[in-house]
Formats: structure tokens, sequence, C-alpha cells
């Protein structure tokens, strides 16, 4: 399994319109997408304008294909006018433990 980690800060003023976009994405890619068995969006107990996803994909081909999606494209529209400039961190990652 293939973890994605995104870290992110959105511009004050823009947490709703940020929160109704994320949720299109998530709903979008989980349902959509094959190879996504999760995606978790999480915001910081000190600061509700910082976010944390994280996604879950079978396999790194899927995390590539998830970045050719239309909801992608659209997502990343969104991001640009909602996401701090330079806030943004990606980790790709291999799954190594799971427990529940």
């Amino acid at each position: 399994m293939i973890a994605l980690t995104v870290s992110l800060n959105v511009k004050p003023g823009h947490r709703e319109a940020f929160l109704a976009a994320i949720t299109r994405q998530a709903e979008r890619t989980f349902t959509d997408e094959p190879g996504c068995v999760g995606f978790d969006v999480a915001v910081d107990t000190t600061d509700d304008h910082r976010f944390v996803f994280y996604e879950l994909y079978t396999d790194l081909a899927a995390v590539e294909a998830h970045r050719t999606t239309p909801h992608y494209a659209i997502w990343r529209e969104a991001a640009g006018e909602h996401v701090v400039p330079g806030s943004q961190v990606n980790t790709v990652t291999h799954r190594l433990l799971h427990h529940v």
C-alpha cells in the first residue's frame, strides 16, 4: 500500500469554501478511483485552518492515475484559491503497519 500524506494551511476567510472543495475531492477520489482504498481529512486541534489528508492507494500507479482525473484538476484549482502558497507538503510513503 502507498500512503499519500498532505498537510497544508488554508487562507483566512477561505475555510468554508476549502471544506466544500476537499469534501467533493475526497468523495470523488474514494468512489471513482478503484485504486484509492481510503481518504481521511483531519484538522489540527489547535489551528482550524491547518489540515492533514491521509490517502491510501493500492500502488504508485494508482497515485499517478489519481493525479490525472478531472476531479483532481478541479481540486488543484480550488487549492490554488484557498491554500496558503508554499504551505502544502506532500509525502508519499509505503504503509508498513496498520492497526484497527
